[in-house]
């Protein structure tokens, strides 16, 4: 039976890469998007084109109160294209970069933060597991940064360590169902987080470059298709550990 991957934040960057690479693998896709329907459509669209099926449904990770109806909705979709009441993988990708001094950082970008990179993941997870098949994945999107520090980061850090340490409890509690879960925390890549800062500015790009033993910053194309490895049979052993996806960043 054909593979359902649900991705959260695929209309763009790493959540589409890991979207296609993972319907490049085999699997049907499911997107999700907070406000660009239209890039998300594209994605389907690219997605059929590789012989594959795909849907996009609008979520946004943050606003916990809308889960059980997302779950609803996404059950429906589920039946509706795929004949079936349940999905194989589940990919939480979706988030936002804020970055502040700590001195700096006001409550509610902290709580902005933890809503969309913690608490949603704990809760959209939490929500779906009825929906998520036996001996099924999950893989949660972290960053280097919770490794090493660089100032201004902070929170956003800080939120990502509590998604570094949920999934092992996850691997642990969901382990009896076979459901293996990790994180895959990339590094500095080249796409439009925080403005693009690290695709745009040839200054930033240098000297994180000067401090990656591979000699360069990372490309979406790093990310995606080790993803969609992470998710296939040849990794069915693989539960409960953080894969940086760096480059040798900071080493």
């Amino acid at each position: 039976m054909t593979k359902i991957t649900l991705i959260t934040g695929g209309s763009r960057g790493l959540g589409r890469n890991t979207a296609l690479a993972v319907a490049r693998h085999g699997d049907d896709v499911i997107v999700t998007y907070h406000s660009r329907a239209d890039d998300a459509l594209a994605v389907v669209a690219e997605i059929e084109a590789l012989g594959r099926k795909a849907a996009a449904l609008q979520l946004d990770t943050g606003r916990i109160a809308d889960f059980p109806a997302f779950a609803e909705k996404l059950r429906a979709t589920l039946g509706d294209v795929w004949g079936r009441d349940s999905f194989d993988h589940l990919v939480n990708n979706a988030g936002h970069g804020d970055s502040a001094a700590i001195t700096e950082t006001t409550e509610a970008q902290f709580d902005r933060l933890v809503d969309v990179h913690f608490k949603g993941v704990f809760f959209l997870t939490q929500a779906l597991l009825p929906l998520l098949a036996e001996g099924g994945r999950i893989v949660n999107f972290s960053t280097g940064l919770t490794r090493f520090a660089y100032p201004g980061y902070g929170a956003y850090a800080a939120a990502k360590g509590a998604v570094e340490v949920l999934t092992r409890y996850m691997a642990k509690e969901l382990g009896p169902r076979g459901i293996a879960v990790n994180t895959v925390a990339p590094g500095a890549i080249e796409t439009d987080f925080r403005g693009g800062a690290v695709r745009d500015n040839p200054e930033i790009n240098k000297q994180l470059a000067s401090i990656t033993a591979l000699g360069r910053v990372g490309v979406p194309d790093d990310i995606g298709p080790m993803v969609a490895s992470l998710l296939s049979p040849a990794n069915r052993w693989v539960t409960a550990q953080r894969i940086e996806i760096s480059g040798g960043q900071a080493i």
